[in-house]
């Protein structure tokens, strides 16, 4: 008979079971149990990850409503810090997507004490860069609030602290988007114009109305829409830098107007604008447009002041790899060129990082949740595969590293930077997608007798499957090695409780995916970080 009394153990606790005496540890969404995240933690997993898509255990709506009444909670304890903090993400260009940023201060702008709704309407024009962004704001603001004095001046600012020139592209680039348009902004506002080309912009968004002050951009889209020579259109892009949203429909299907776009297209637009460029027949093998499109990706510089998202290129490169979109029916034969340049820009997305010469388990969740949920509500890239990805930038960087799916039978698995990324998603969709046991990599680690400096886990922390928690792991593998192993857990999504035990200074929490991650990670394994 089992002894009930040695069947308590603060050493060794299912992970399905609050471990003894720890009275900050809480129910996960999978039934195990995990460390509490606070609410300031919490709102930085929600403006990097976001909650589109929800994840494998909670749906969408239930998972933003959660992140949202967090937000509140930190607007209602330091508004003037949430705000900062908000303004800082979407600066930093730290998140895939702005829109978790832009909802976020529409909450602080709504439901702030008149302080932070202030300070939120402040920093408009740093979350608001452009107008499509501006729409969005409105319309969660509606949900909110009403119009009052202090938004419709925030929205007269917006527009008219803007250069005549940069605000003429603005408004022919982005018209409209959530039911909003730059007209009703105006309307609903009231800004008075500084000056006669100003004027002329607002009276040609308001009324329709061209008038000879208005920027030549403004001419040029009004004339384009007469225009039925592919060749004298692309001139027009070349001449008066037309972007693609300001073209007639049938143009964009013509190879000769790509080409011309392509000439001074933004890096992010580039991107997301291969496939196309592609079906078209511009990018094709040996191609100059393609050597083109190559070169600029094989720019650190480039993509690093376009502030081009690591998981931007890498949803680019899920999409583009497999030849066809996910709604539509656009098709196109993949580049190899193009593929391998997309590959690359991945890598060098990155900012420098320095190798710590430390022995590392990059531990890779590749569990059923991790499998079924989108990273940062990119659908074409599964938390799965980021982590993985993410795991091959800090082994690209390091001489000692082992990668360890969360899976006893498939840890001997190699993978490694030089591997092109598509074929190491393929091997990661190849591998048993079971339950979680966040703990596997440290146990894997000390049945191998593998001495190791410090484990970096990519997870959902929603650990339930394994019989001891992760803590409780690496305190045993510090026991029976003797190395004071460290522990990074870094977050794929945006939910309530970690893996990393809050008390113990050798282990970090880490959120998303940016520029610098891999950089704070490698300072914090080599001891650079208090």
């Amino acid at each position: 008979m089992k002894n009930a009394y040695a069947q308590v153990s603060t050493r060794k606790t299912p992970q399905s079971q609050p471990v003894m005496g720890r009275t900050d540890m809480s129910p996960n969404n999978a039934g195990g149990y995990g460390f509490n995240v606070n609410d300031w933690q919490r709102l930085d997993r929600f403006l990097i990850l976001g909650s589109e898509g929800g994840t494998y255990y909670v749906a969408e709506q239930a998972l933003t409503l959660q992140n949202a009444e967090a937000t509140l909670r930190c607007i209602a304890a330091d508004g003037a810090r949430a705000v900062e903090c908000i303004a800082a993400v979407s600066e930093g260009g730290l998140a895939p997507k702005n829109d978790p940023a832009i909802f976020a201060l529409a909450l602080a702008a709504s439901h702030g004490d008149g302080a932070t709704r202030a300070l939120a309407l402040r920093a408009l024009p740093r979350v608001c860069r452009i107008p499509t962004h501006l729409f969005s704001f409105v319309s969660y603001c509606q949900g909110h609030r009403g119009w009052g004095r202090g938004l419709r001046q925030a929205i007269r600012h917006w527009y008219g602290d803007m250069a005549p020139e940069k605000l003429a592209y603005e408004v022919v680039k982005y018209q409209q988007r959530n039911g909003w348009s730059n007209r009703d902004l105006l309307r609903l506002a009231h800004p008075t114009p500084h000056g006669e080309v100003q004027a002329a912009i607002y009276r040609w968004i308001v009324k329709g109305l061209l008038t000879e002050n208005a920027p030549r951009i403004i001419a040029a889209f009004e004339d384009a829409k007469a225009v039925t020579d592919m060749k004298e259109l692309a001139g027009m892009v070349r001449t008066d830098g037309l972007p693609r949203e300001a073209l007639p429909t049938q143009a964009l299907d013509r190879p000769e107007v790509w080409e011309a776009l392509l000439e001074q297209m933004p890096m992010t637009a580039m991107v997301r604008n291969l496939a196309k460029m592609t079906a078209v027949g511009l990018l094709k093998p040996m191609g100059d447009a393609t050597r083109r499109v190559v070169s600029r990706l094989g720019d650190g510089e480039a993509l690093a002041r376009a502030r081009l998202h690591p998981l931007t290129i890498l949803s680019a490169l899920a999409v583009y790899q497999q030849g066809h979109g996910k709604k539509g029916s656009l098709k196109w034969q993949p580049v190899r060129e193009v593929v391998e340049a997309l590959d690359a820009a991945f890598y060098l997305a990155f900012r420098a990082v320095v190798p710590t010469g430390k022995r590392i388990v990059l531990g890779v969740d590749v569990s059923g949740s991790m499998s079924g949920t989108p990273t940062a509500g990119l659908p074409h890239v599964s938390c799965d595969l980021a982590a993985a990805a993410m795991a091959l930038v800090t082994a690209a960087t390091e001489r000692d590293w082992v990668v360890v799916p969360f899976d006893r039978q498939a840890y001997k698995l190699t993978i490694g930077p030089r591997q092109r990324l598509d074929d190491v998603m393929q091997a990661i969709c190849a591998l048993p997608h079971g339950g979680t046991d966040c703990a596997v990599p440290i146990l894997v680690a000390a049945h191998e007798r593998w001495p190791v400096d410090a484990f970096v886990i990519y997870t959902d922390s929603e650990t339930w499957a394994g019989e001891q928690h992760v803590y409780q792991a690496l305190q045993e593998y510090r026991r029976i090695t003797g190395i004071p192993a460290r522990l990074v857990c870094v977050a794929m999504a945006a939910n309530h409780t970690s893996i990393a035990d809050p008390t113990d200074p050798l282990m970090l929490n880490v959120v998303g995916f940016d520029a610098s991650t891999p950089q704070v990670i490698g300072q914090f394994i080599a001891g650079a970080l208090a």
